[in-house]
């Protein structure tokens, strides 16, 4: 045998026994559902790798994950097992301002503990499952990188909300707002980017939504193309900032550090969760973030009021038959406060104009904002300010004790549009000095929620959704068909301030972006079923008191419904296609179903309720709404649980009620 081919076969026999070692030392753990349904497989040899299977289906497939840290140490690379810990959870604890009044966490948990002070946290949940790292270390760790792989079996259809609207020179400072492309993963065109969460299809119909939770102190998740799925990607540090964009309220990024996070050597880094749906429907009705996410911080939570809100700058201050000019002025709000009042709503928000955008002690002549608090107290409405964030980060703790004191009931907070670590702690921070004055927080302009709505209920809502607002300029976008995709992907994070309530409602061909006077795509029973379909618990009336008191009937039904909800039943779904469900809040139960721009017929089954008769007050699509959206019929008969309703739904139509004990 000459010496080439010996010294290949020891190279090979040499690689072999290497590969025979590693295979021979790698421990492979399953954990279980309590169900049975979901197993967890954790692979940890030279890496650590992890799958998932639902039943006969594999959702995830070997997907490799590490952190890398700045000194070339990977947690993860030839780990080394200190011990393990399995255990069960099974809690409930109470949801405060949510979709239901409980919320039971439970699953089995697996815990890995490696030398060099780390480990893994896995959860297997009967509709998912869950994974974080930990690390165990005295000094602070420089984070580089975070290795999050999630691989599909096959070439899954993915719903990604890719980047595209920049806010700047960089992919990493944008809106948080996009439609869906929905292509074969291996479509995915090579270093694009989208942001959480996205949906990916499995076998038999299934569903997986890939969704993180409790990110504090760290830059959220993006994702890119991947080998056979998609990978994590993070904003690096940021060391410079500046002024830009729409009138300079956008902070923009000068330049970055190398590494995505500087943090405390000991502590709990992000969960990375799949919520899995055998059911479209399921997506509807689940609580992921919430049993991820920590507990409230806020001792006493009996001063937040969630409630609806009348908005000014979507419909333009617009009003008219009034003796005043209309715009960013006292007269004006007061005539909103006065709407407010006469249809019960809890608050009015000054949109921008009543300050300086860059310093909010510098309020405005035209606007009068302490008479106005004074007005709205006499009237029983709370009024909430517009500001960005910059303006908030200058003078945070000054201004929020200062508008508290004049009796200021919340803020909304625009224009963070990135989701860097800075920028992820800067929302923490003000979530808690707001709360120690007492004010509510509707994060606009920003990234999904991932928790921080558990851990400070004062935060009601968040944007990170391509909302209502859109529709001044985007004659394009197919908005029905969205609003039917979101529920089951964007809400399973959490609230969406997409500010419904249209009242000047357009067919598909006769739809016009109008800045001043902006109409909707889709039926006027469209928009009302956006009041129970879509989760807010601070939640928008977006068009002007004109167009409302124009249309009494429909007002009185939106001012009716609240915005949290005791119990909630995912009726039927189909991603793209329809939503229908029904919120129970203490005996009234409110329904509502939306579709796309296809006709379609549903069926109510109102098996959900309990013994006795029930009166329903419906508005549904009239017989005329695919060529008037505004059509719509209002009836009110009586149900019980052995009902199954017709529902028909006009193209981009809606349908919605409200079902109570006569």
């Amino acid at each position: 045998m000459n010496m080439y081919k010996s010294g290949c076969i020891a190279t090979v026999l040499a690689t072999f026994a290497v590969s025979l070692f590693a295979q021979q030392k790698a421990t492979i753990f399953s954990l279980a559902s309590p169900d049975n349904k979901v197993v967890v497989i954790v692979n940890v040899g030279q890496v650590i790798s992890w799958s998932v299977n639902h039943q006969a289906d594999s959702i995830i497939t070997p997907s490799p994950i590490s952190l890398q840290l700045e000194n070339g140490e990977i947690l993860g690379a030839a780990p080394i097992i200190v011990s393990t810990k399995r255990e069960t959870i099974n809690e409930s604890f109470k949801a405060n301002f949510y979709k239901k009044a409980m919320v039971n966490n439970y699953c089995n948990q697996l815990t890995i503990n490696c030398k060099a002070g780390y480990g893994l946290v896995f959860r297997a949940y009967n509709d998912g499952m869950a994974y974080r790292f930990f690390t165990t270390r005295k000094d602070s760790l420089l984070i580089n990188n975070e290795q999050a792989v999630f691989n599909f079996e096959k070439d899954a259809v993915c719903y990604l909300p890719f980047v595209r609207d920049l806010r700047g020179s960089e992919q990493f400072v944008q809106s948080y707002e996009a439609l869906y492309d929905e292509i074969p993963v291996s479509k995915m065109v090579k270093d694009s980017l989208a942001f959480l969460p996205i949906l990916a299809t499995a076998g038999h119909g299934k569903k997986a939504v890939i969704l993180e939770a409790d990110v504090e102190d760290y830059p959220g998740m993006f994702v890119t193309s991947g080998n056979r799925g998609v990978k994590g990607l993070f904003a690096q540090y940021p060391l410079t900032v500046f002024q830009g964009g729409y009138n300079k309220l956008n902070t923009m990024v000068g330049k970055r550090a190398g590494f995505i996070a500087k943090t405390n050597g000991t502590r709990m880094f992000p969960w990375r969760t799949v919520v899995i749906s055998e059911n479209d429907k399921d997506l509807l009705n689940n609580d992921m973030i919430q049993k991820l996410s920590p507990p409230s911080r806020i001792a006493d939570v009996s001063w937040i009021k969630p409630g609806k809100v009348a908005w000014d700058w979507w419909n333009d201050w617009n009003i008219t038959h009034v003796d005043f000019k209309a715009g960013i002025n006292t007269p004006t709000y007061k005539y909103y406060i006065d709407f407010a009042a006469k249809n019960h709503l809890e608050y009015i928000i000054l949109d921008e104009g009543w300050s300086d955008d860059m310093d909010l002690m510098k309020p405005t002549a035209v606007v009068n904002v302490p008479e106005l608090v004074a007005y709205g107290k006499q009237k029983n409405v709370g009024i909430i300010l517009w500001a960005s964030w910059y303006a908030v980060d200058q003078k945070m703790d000054e201004a929020f004790r200062h508008y508290s004191a004049m009796g200021i009931k919340g803020f909304k907070v625009d224009f963070m549009d990135r989701d860097d670590q800075k920028m992820v702690a800067s929302l923490y921070e003000i979530s808690k000095n707001a709360s120690e004055y007492k004010l509510l927080l509707d994060f606009h302009g920003t990234y999904k929620p991932t928790g921080l709505q558990k851990t400070f209920p004062n935060v009601l809502n968040f944007e990170g959704v391509k909302g209502l607002e859109n529709s001044k300029w985007t004659p394009a976008d197919d908005v029905p068909h969205y609003d039917v995709t979101i529920p089951f992907i964007r809400m399973v994070a959490g609230p969406m301030d997409y500010t419904p309530g249209a009242m000047r409602n357009a067919t598909k061909s006769y739809f016009r972006p109008n800045n001043s006077l902006p109409m909707s795509q889709g039926t006027r029973c469209h928009q009302l079923a956006m009041y129970v379909v879509f989760e807010a618990p601070l939640q928008m009336l977006a068009d002007n008191p004109t167009a409302y008191m124009k249309e009494q009937e429909c007002t009185d039904f939106i001012a009716q419904i609240p915005t949290t909800f005791d119990e909630t039943v995912a009726l039927s779904g189909k991603v793209g296609a329809h939503v229908m469900l029904a919120r129970k809040n203490r005996s009234t139960w409110y329904a509502g179903a939306m579709g796309s721009w296809d006709a379609q017929d549903l069926v109510f089954d109102c098996s959900f309720l309990g013994p006795g008769t029930y009166e329903a007050e419906i508005f549904m699509d009239g017989v005329n709404a695919d060529r008037d959206a505004t059509d719509y019929k209002k009836e009110v008969i009586a149900v019980s649980a052995t009902d199954k309703l017709k529902v028909h739904l006009s193209n981009g139509g809606g349908w919605a009620a409200r079902i109570y004990k006569k």
